[in-house]
Order: structure tokens, then sequence, then C-alpha cells
């Protein structure tokens, strides 16, 4: 008896060290990179007042958005995602370059902006509402018989 329970006791002080390592080791931050942001260096190669949007595409790279109105600029957006356990991600760091071109299609500014430099937009969904309430269509296409009248059958 005395030589199973000295057998026991470090058999089940390894599992306690092993869950609780694997417990630790389960709420460490896991970090998740999305996009891309030229750098400083890259940035540097375009002239505001003489590149143009082919040039810069040449220098910096494609963007990973343009402009929906007249393609008004190039926009690198990247952002740094931290996910803890099994709580959601949250966004710790994002970048954002912004070139924008004139009519004629040469840059006319750069600009860096940072997730500080944001601000939060509540999206608003407009949803179309029916006006079928749970009905079938054969129950809404006999609601309608006593809807009729004389006039709406007959045009003059």
């Amino acid at each position: 008896m005395i030589g199973t329970a000295s057998r026991i006791r470090p058999a089940l002080r390894t599992a306690v060290i092993l869950a609780v390592g694997l417990a630790i080791a389960g709420c460490t931050a896991i970090y998740r990179n999305h996009g891309y942001v030229p750098t400083e260096e890259d940035l540097a190669k375009v002239t505001v007042g003489v590149d143009t949007r082919d040039t810069v595409a040449e220098a910096v790279g494609v963007p990973s958005v343009s402009g929906v109105l007249n393609d008004s600029g190039y926009y690198y957006v990247s952002s740094r995602l931290r996910h803890y356990g099994a709580l959601q991600p949250k966004v710790v760091e994002r970048q954002l370059v912004a070139i924008s071109f004139s009519q004629s299609g040469v840059v006319q500014n750069i600009e860096r902006f940072g997730l500080e430099d944001g601000r939060v937009i509540a999206l608003n969904r407009r949803v179309t509402e029916s006006s079928v309430n749970d009905k079938t269509l054969l129950r809404q296409l006999l609601g309608n018989i006593g809807n009729l009248g004389p006039g709406s059958v007959v045009s003059e």
C-alpha cells in the first residue's frame, strides 16, 4: 500500500503541472497581420506633383483599396489583431496610407494615419420591410377577395 501511494503522488503532481502549463499556454496572445502599408523608404520614392498613378503603383505597389468616386486616391491599409484565449479578436494597431491624386492623375498629397487618428463609424443597415407578415401565398390571395371593387376591375 505504501509503495502504491508513493508512485501515485509524483504522477498526480506531473498531471497537475501539465494541466496548469496547458491552461497558461492556451491563454497566450496570438497576433495576426492583415494588409500592406508601404515603408517610409518606399514613400520617399514618390514625388508630390510629379508622379502619376502608374509610377506610384510601380514604386510602392498596387493599393489594396482605391477611391470609389473618380478614382480620387490609393489607400494602403494594414491591421494587427490580437487573439487572446476565447475572447473576441481586438485590433491593436492599424495604419493607413492615403495617396491622393489631382484631376489629371498626378500625386497631390501623401498622408499616414494610425488607429489613434480614426473614429468609430456606426453602420446603419437599412432593410426594406416586407408587407408579408408570416402569411402564406394562398392566405394573401384569399385575403384580397373582399378588397376588390367594381372600379378597380373596369377602367374607363
